[in-house]
């Protein structure tokens, strides 16, 4: 009864992140970039599965991927062996990363590489930077020291590798930290810091998703400057005409399988993962494994929905509104629409909705979910609006990313170190599925429309969905800051007023004692 209650409200909270982008597209289905009645009810179909979907997934996270990441870290942390630890966060990223459903797809962007070879490489780039992560919190030093280490190298491997790798490069780091890995690794960086009880432990479990999503982008980048290539060529795949609703369902039919092999795969690691963690420390008691169990159906079920929702259904529509806007007699109405679609579609991203709660509980409240996630979506907005821009003008990808991460990581040196943490997770967590099947597409379509280069003016929006909310989140930490600075300093002068007159009178008092 009361798991039934909580699917209830993880269902109604997804409704409420889904509809506004529903409510979006219809209206822009009959104003500006009118739709096909097939699309539309793909759309549709697709919306629907996202609600139930977004439920099941985010209640099972709840239930299984969070306690066994956080059991996994606590006990990896009370080693007194360090390098068992380092040794097990190598593994648990390079076989998290490799049963991510998003890297098959990233493999084929780039098909001058073999699909096998990019894989491995991705995959080891996350498990190294894990460690690396893992070493920050062992040696205790400031985030800011190693995101500022480890993005000067990305921005010199850029500078040498193809023009046409750069975006992907740039991509592959939102495309790795998934819905699978997300809430897993997050929940294992609360878990190692959990077991330490000094006062920067709440602080060191975030950063994990930042440093991982840092390896993919050099690991192309990497792969771009030992394999001399043009990048490939990427060819949008076709887009079904439908003419029933028969024809409609059939398409979600024939794709539900193909996303339920996908993520079986993407989910047996994790689960062989956590039983051998526990035939070897025996943490959890029956009743909690059969809870994890339950959780990891839901997790299943949820995602097999979500997938499967958003790439038949919001896949289409991205790319027909995006190509009708950009043909339509006013293209540069691009810019505010994608900034209203932006805004509106980070919400619905799954693993968007994990984070807002670890970091208002890992917070203890001082940091809210409604703070975290209205600085997302102004930042994706902004990122969106951007790419549309960049789209319509042709502007270097590099004349955008360049200056923002520099603004990011010069913002770090001003802001409390969570917010530095939470600012650069948020960035893997914001450009997960949603904005590689919608707002990839809207890029596409308009891009296509207009006769650009889709690898590197598209692909880039990933790159700038990635890179905006490190700046917004720190903005909300650096205005919080100077806002407690001036109530700190507002209550000092009441409190010497309030000295004084009471010092005033004792002295006007004692003549008369």
């Amino acid at each position: 009864m009361i798991l039934n209650h909580r699917l209830r409200e993880k269902i109604n909270e997804s409704l409420t992140s889904v509809l506004p982008i529903t409510g979006i597209v219809l209206v822009l289905s009959i104003s500006f970039a009118p739709l096909t009645p097939g699309t539309l009810v793909l759309f549709l179909f697709g919306a629907i599965q996202l609600v139930m979907g977004m439920g099941l997934f985010t209640l099972g996270v709840d239930m299984s991927m969070i306690p066994m990441g956080e059991g996994i870290g606590v006990e990896l942390s009370k080693f007194r062996r360090p390098w068992l630890p380092i040794l097990a966060c190598f593994f648990l990223g390079l076989l998290v990363t490799l049963a991510e459903p998003d890297l098959q797809v990233l493999a084929q962007q780039v098909p001058s590489i073999p699909n096998i070879t990019l894989i491995w490489a991705v995959a080891a780039g996350v498990g190294l930077f894990l460690v690396l992560a893992e070493l920050r919190m062992l040696l205790k030093i400031p985030l800011s020291y190693t995101l500022i280490a480890a993005y000067l190298a990305v921005f010199l491997l850029a500078a040498l590798a193809p023009d046409s790798f750069v975006p992907t490069a740039f991509d592959s780091g939102g495309v790795t930290t998934g819905p699978i890995t997300v809430p897993f690794i997050m929940a294992f960086g609360i878990g190692m810091a959990a077991v330490r009880s000094d006062k920067n432990s709440g602080v060191d479990s975030f950063g994990l998703i930042s440093l991982c999503s840092v390896g993919p982008i050099l690991s192309v980048l990497l792969l771009g400057v030992f394999f001399p290539t043009d990048g490939g060529g990427y060819t949008p795949a076709p887009l079904a005409e439908l003419h029933t609703t028969r024809q409609a369902a059939a398409e979600f039919f024939q794709a539900l399988p193909v996303y339920a092999r996908e993520v079986l795969t993407a989910v047996l690691p994790i689960v062989g993962m956590f039983l051998l963690f526990q035939m070897l420390t025996q943490r959890f008691h029956l009743k909690q494994i059969k809870r994890i169990a339950v959780g990891l159906l839901y997790t299943y079920m949820g995602l097999v929905l979500f997938l499967t929702g958003v790439n038949v259904g919001f896949m289409p529509a991205g790319q027909f509104i995006g190509s009708s806007l950009a043909v339509g007699a006013q293209p540069w109405i691009l810019i505010p629409i994608g900034a209203l679609v932006g805004y509106y579609i980070v919400k619905a991203e799954p693993a968007v909705q994990v984070l807002t709660k670890q970091v208002e509980e890992v917070s203890n409240g001082s940091i809210t979910q409604k703070a975290i996630g209205h600085s997302l979506s102004i930042g994706v907005a902004l990122s969106v609006s951007l790419s549309m821009a960049r789209i319509l003008t042709g502007i270097s990808l590099f004349w955008f990313l360049i200056p923002g991460y520099a603004l990011s990581l010069a913002l770090t040196f001003f802001v409390p170190q969570i917010f530095t943490g939470i600012a650069f997770d948020s960035g893997g967590v914001a450009s997960g599925p949603m904005t590689s099947t919608f707002l990839l597409p809207l890029a596409m379509g308009a891009c296509d429309a207009l006769g650009g280069d889709i690898l590197t003016d598209a692909f880039g929006i990933v790159a700038m969905v990635a890179m905006t909310p490190l700046i917004t989140i720190q903005v909300l930490g650096l205005v919080g800051t100077l806002r407690g600075r001036a109530e700190r300093a507002r209550l000092s002068v009441i409190q010497a007023q309030s000295d004084y007159i009471l010092y005033f009178d004792e002295s006007e008092a004692s003549p008369h004692e």
